[in-house]
């Protein structure tokens, strides 16, 4: 009989699945309200990339991720038409060209796109019915209401990637803050009851199309292809 393969294991959740929920006691998001904002602290969040703000406008204090440049006691404004980096302001008061990040998808959700360290996206144009459309850092357009709210400038920790970890156990706990699976073991190298690649009867990678709706387990080969077969040229 066999077992759950890892990815199964790690849908279904146990003791050795578990992201550790202190990590993410951080929420990044916008106020409900606008006025004059004030950095508190620059802190350090296990389950995000980049540094992050903690801000303080009349009474509500919330999060965002850090610019660059910023410092302990800066003011920021909330809404308005200011130009000026780390000012949040809606997409529509901002002039086109501008570095732009924490992008809401729609209006009021807090925030939800270049959310990582050294991100950014450029806003490029704006359309009729009050939309425009920001170019993200894989060169994608994504078109948005004018009514969704954007952080100015560019989020600060460009160059973590570029520091090494230098120590396997390093990785290790960065890797599990975040419950990461790592490190990750090829499929082929398996047992043939731990992966549907798995044995040592070959290397030849069976064909496997999976549905994009599979659960968790089956989403193993080729996750739905657009096309199958040899490309005739």
């Amino acid at each position: 009989m066999g077992k759950r393969i890892i990815s199964q294991a790690r849908g279904h959740g146990s003791l050795t699945y578990r992201v550790r929920k202190q990590a993410f006691r951080y929420k990044i998001k916008y106020p409900m309200q606008e006025g004059e904002a004030e950095i508190i602290n620059i802190i350090h969040s296990p389950a995000h990339s980049a540094p992050l703000l903690k801000l303080k406008v009349n009474n509500e204090i919330f999060y965002n991720a850090a610019f660059n440049g910023a410092f302990t006691g800066q003011k920021i404004k909330i809404g308005g038409s200011e130009i000026k980096e780390g000012n949040i302001l809606m997409l529509k008061s901002v002039p086109t060209g501008s570095k732009i990040y924490n992008l809401e998808l729609n209006p009021g959700d807090g925030g939800k796109m270049v959310r990582v360290a050294g991100g950014s996206a450029i806003l490029i144009k704006s359309l009729e019915n009050n939309k425009f459309v920001a170019l993200m850092s894989n060169k994608k357009e994504v078109i948005l209401s004018g009514d969704c709210r954007v952080s100015l400038g560019t989020i600060a920790g460009e160059g973590r990637i570029l520091k090494p970890f230098i120590k396997a156990g390093k990785k290790f706990y960065k890797m599990k803050a975040r419950n990461k699976l790592w490190p990750r073991t090829s499929a082929v190298k398996m047992n043939a009851i731990d992966h549907p690649f798995g044995s040592g009867r070959g290397k030849r990678i069976k064909s496997k199309i999976a549905k994009r709706n599979a659960p968790a387990g089956a989403r193993v080969g080729h996750i739905r292809p657009r096309r199958t077969g040899r490309e005739k040229k």
